[in-house]
């Protein structure tokens, strides 16, 4: 997993809102509430201690939907941008 440091770090929220809402418009179970059921099942009878689930968990995901998402988060930075370039 690629770490960079971020030139604004206060965007860490707005891009995980953003990943989350692109994730949503492709049908992608991730978080939490999306985990496998049996994670699930297994925190609540102890047999995995509940601080280990992540809620960021994307583990369950394929690399080319996880790419997909990273790459819907660019374009549509990118036509951010423009949009607000253009606007000036």
């Amino acid at each position: 997993m690629a770490k960079s440091k971020k030139v604004v770090p206060e965007s860490h929220q707005a891009l995980d809102v953003l990943k989350y809402e692109i994730a949503a418009e492709m049908g992608l179970p991730v978080g939490k509430a999306f985990a496998d059921a049996n994670v699930e099942f297994a925190t609540e009878l102890g047999a995995i201690p509940a601080q280990s689930v992540k809620e960021d968990y994307w583990g369950h995901i394929a690399s080319r939907d996880a790419g997909a998402v990273g790459g819907a988060i660019t374009s549509r930075l990118i036509r951010k941008a423009e949009e607000m370039m253009f606007n000036l």
